[in-house]
């Protein structure tokens, strides 16, 4: 299939995942940090051996996580917190994203190695 229309499948589904998760989580930044650690989480596993099918990889990896997730909100986000003078909100909110995602990423090939 042609893999444009395999990312773009997956992109719909990922947007609309990313979409749901924004009307369950009111809090911008909370929602933010969620679908970043849970995409890098299932970015992680998928990397990791669950989907060994270059398909599948394109589907859910290159479409879904890269829809579902938003590093460029996270990044409006801590920018905004720091023009505004909340400097040390803004440290924060890019250590614990930043780390939280790349824990996500860890834990998600660990879980999928051992499974």
């Amino acid at each position: 299939m042609n893999a444009f229309l395999l990312v773009g499948g997956g992109g719909v589904l990922g947007a609309l995942a990313r979409f749901t998760v924004g009307s369950v989580v009111a809090d911008g930044r909370r929602d933010t940090f969620a679908v970043n650690v849970l995409g890098s989480f299932a970015l992680g596993a998928l990397t990791a051996g669950l989907a060994a099918d270059a398909t599948l990889l394109t589907v859910f990896g290159t479409g879904f996580c890269g829809a579902f997730t938003t590093f460029s909100s996270f990044a409006v986000e801590t920018v905004e917190l720091y023009e505004r003078g909340e400097r040390r909100e803004a440290m924060a909110n890019a250590t614990v994203n930043l780390v939280g995602a790349l824990l996500a990423v860890g834990l998600g090939g660990w879980l999928a190695s051992v499974v």
